[in-house]
């Protein structure tokens, strides 16, 4: 097991009871892609709003299976598609033969448009997804997100379903989430039990009051931003990925 890490499991499987064993977690890491060549482009994706700034990560091995999108932080606090979590998170996918598209919100670098509360930010990961479905149409279309841009996949997820959603911090008290309408597909929420931006205790109740409920990762001593704690993030991820495909 990832160290300081504790997995509540809360869909019905027999492997999952509070913590999951240290055998599971290694046999799982030894499964990870390793040293995968990535090859790096830029684009632009039509959005509602005009076009949108992507950046591109497609690894030799296993591409075109599946394809993640990946949401950056709050557009109004520096969040772009380079912040190192959103990165972490396409490496993540990377690792497991996925390809990567992060893209910039509307009004971030190069995408057009303004900042939407989060409500135009969920028609842009839409768009982008729309698009990543027609140039991967064979693959298995993930999403994730981090803080703000979890809280939006979560939005985007529910209207659009996926075949996994990963969400970092999610700042559901900050982003309207609606919880009538939540994702199906399964669903991992990490978080850091000492985030001073997004409250930990009130993501665990959170959770827990969903009618189906997601998994939820704490790692000890983590704060919002994985300061040192990076690679972790990155191992729970691939193991939680590997372990539902």
């Amino acid at each position: 097991m990832v160290a300081g890490c504790i997995v509540y499991g809360y869909r019905a499987r027999s492997e999952i009871a509070g913590v999951r064993s240290r055998a599971t977690f290694d046999t799982l890491a030894r499964m990870t892609v390793s040293q995968t060549r990535i090859a790096s482009e830029s684009a632009s994706i039509p959005g509602p709003a005009g076009l949108l700034e992507a950046l591109i990560d497609t690894p030799e091995a296993g591409a075109g299976e599946h394809v993640v999108v990946v949401c950056h932080p709050h557009p109004l606090h520096g969040g772009t598609m380079t912040n190192k979590v959103a990165h972490m998170l396409a490496k993540a996918f990377n690792s497991v033969g996925a390809a990567a598209v992060r893209f910039n919100f509307r009004g971030v670098g190069k995408s057009a448009g303004a900042y939407a509360e989060g409500i135009g930010e969920t028609d842009d990961a839409l768009a982008v997804m729309e698009w990543a479905g027609e140039r991967w149409p064979h693959a298995k279309l993930s999403l994730a997100g981090f803080s703000f841009g979890g809280a939006v996949a979560i939005r985007a997820a529910a209207m659009r379903p996926v075949y996994r959603l990963v969400t970092v911090a999610p700042a559901v008290d900050r982003v309207d989430v609606p919880t009538a309408v939540l994702p199906t597909c399964p669903w991992l929420i990490v978080q850091g039990d000492q985030d001073d931006v997004v409250d930990p205790t009130k993501i665990r109740e959170w959770a827990e009051g969903l009618a189906q409920r997601p998994e939820l990762a704490l790692l000890s001593g983590v704060g919002h931003y994985f300061h040192g704690r990076l690679n972790e993030l990155k191992e729970v991820v691939v193991n939680w990925f590997q372990e539902t495909m």
